[in-house]
C-alpha cells in the first residue's frame, strides 16, 4: 500500500459494512469520523469503537453538516445509501435523492476541503442480466432497477470528479456481502440475513422464483479490506473494480447450507421471482487483484458458519 489513512469520514459508518470498515480503520490508527442517519444503520454496531469515533448523526444531504466533517479528512469511504431493489422500484425519487443526489453533495464537499481520494460502494447490478459471466469491468452496464442507474451514475460523477477536478476517486461494486450485523428484520435485507434469521426461528424461508439463480457471497471482512486497499493503492485511482470472489452458489443450496447448521429440515415456500431481480451473477475478479493486491480470504462455508454464531448469539 502506497499511503496509509490518517483522518477516514465514513458516510453510512453504522451500517452493516459501514460499521466493519470503521473497526478496521481505528485499528489501523486512523481517525475516524462517522456520518449516519441512522435509518438502517444502528448505533450499537459501533460499540466496539466506543470513543474512539466521532459519530455524527445526520444526512448526507445536509451540505453544512457535511462540509464540516469533511475538514482535515484525507480519505472519504462513501458507504451510504438506500440499498434495497425493491424500494428503488416502489420509490424512484426518494433512492435517487439520496443515491445520485447524496454521491453528488459527497464528491463536492470532498473535492471543496481538499481530501485526497473518495472511495465509493458500488454493485453489481449495474451490470444487469447481461448473459456473459463472469462479470467483468468492461462489460456495457445494463441497469434493471432505479437502485442500479443511480449506483451507475454515482460511478460517472466519480470518474468526472477524478478527471475534472484531480480528486482520486474508485468504486468497487459489490457483489453478495454478507457477515455479522447484516439486520434481517428489513425485507430488503440480504438473503443470508434473512435465512440466517429463519434459521434460527425454525421458520421456513422464503424463495422468490426457482431458487436455482446464482450469486457470488463475499464476506464482509473481505469487503473491507478491498476498501482500505482502494484508499491507499496508487494504481486504483479513477478505476471501478468487481468486489466478489469469483465463485457462485445458487440460493437454493444456500438454504441447504443454512439449514445444515441450524439442524432443521424445512421446505422453502417458493414464490413468484421480484421485479428488477437477476438471475445470474459472479465476478471476474483480476482487476481487484492487479490494481488493489485484493485477494478474498474468507471461505464461504466458514463465513456462514461464524455469520450464523453472530445470529444465535443475537
Amino acid at each position: 500500500m502506497t499511503k496509509s489513512v490518517q483522518h477516514a469520514l465514513v458516510t453510512g459508518g453504522a451500517g452493516f459494512i459501514g460499521s466493519h470498515l470503521v473497526d478496521a480503520l481505528i485499528g489501523q490508527g486512523a481517525r475516524v469520523t462517522v456520518i449516519d442517519n441512522l435509518t438502517t444503520g444502528k448505533k450499537e454496531n459501533l460499540q466496539d469503537a466506543g470513543s474512539r469515533v466521532d459519530f455524527h448523526e445526520g444526512d448526507i444531504r445536509d451540505r453544512d453538516l457535511l462540509q464540516r466533517l469533511m475538514t482535515g479528512v484525507d480519505v472519504v469511504f462513501h458507504q451510504a445509501a438506500v440499498v434495497s431493489v425493491p424500494l428503488s422500484v416502489e420509490q424512484p425519487l426518494f433512492s435517487a435523492a439520496v443515491n445520485e443526489t447524496g454521491t453528488l453533495e459527497v464528491l463536492e464537499a470532498a473535492r471543496q476541503a481538499g481530501c485526497r481520494r473518495v472511495v465509493l460502494a458500488s454493485s453489481s447490478a449495474v451490470y444487469g442480466d447481461d448473459p456473459e459471466l463472469p462479470k467483468r469491468e468492461n462489460m456495457p452496464f445494463c441497469p434493471l432497477s432505479p437502485y442500479a442507474v443511480q449506483k451507475m451514475t454515482g460511478e460517472y460523477y466519480a470518474g468526472l470528479y477524478n478527471q475534472l477536478y484531480g480528486l482520486e476517486t474508485a468504486c468497487l461494486r459489490y457483489f453478495n456481502v454478507f457477515g455479522p450485523r447484516q439486520d434481517p428484520s428489513s425485507p430488503y435485507s440480504g438473503v443470508i440475513s434473512i435465512f440466517l434469521d429463519r434459521a434460527t426461528a425454525g421458520r421456513a424461508p422464503v424463495i422468490y422464483g426457482d431458487g436455482e439463480q446464482t450469486r457470488d457471497f463475499v464476506y464482509v471482512q473481505d469487503v473491507v479490506s478491498a476498501n482500505l486497499r482502494a484508499a491507499t493503492e496508487k494504481g486504483a485511482a479513477g478505476k471501478a473494480f468487481n468486489i466478489g470472489t469469483g465463485k457462485t452458489i445458487t440460493i437454493n443450496r444456500l438454504w441447504q447450507q443454512v439449514a445444515e447448521l441450524a439442524g432443521i429440515d424445512l421446505v422453502p415456500d417458493y414464490r413468484d421471482a421480484r421485479q428488477g431481480d437477476i438471475l445470474h451473477s459472479v465476478a471476474a475478479i483480476d482487476a481487484a487483484r492487479q490494481d488493489l493486491g485484493f485477494e478474498p480470504e474468507v471461505r464461504f462455508q466458514g463465513g456462514l458458519a461464524q455469520t450464523y454464531d453472530w445470529y444465535q448469539r443475537q
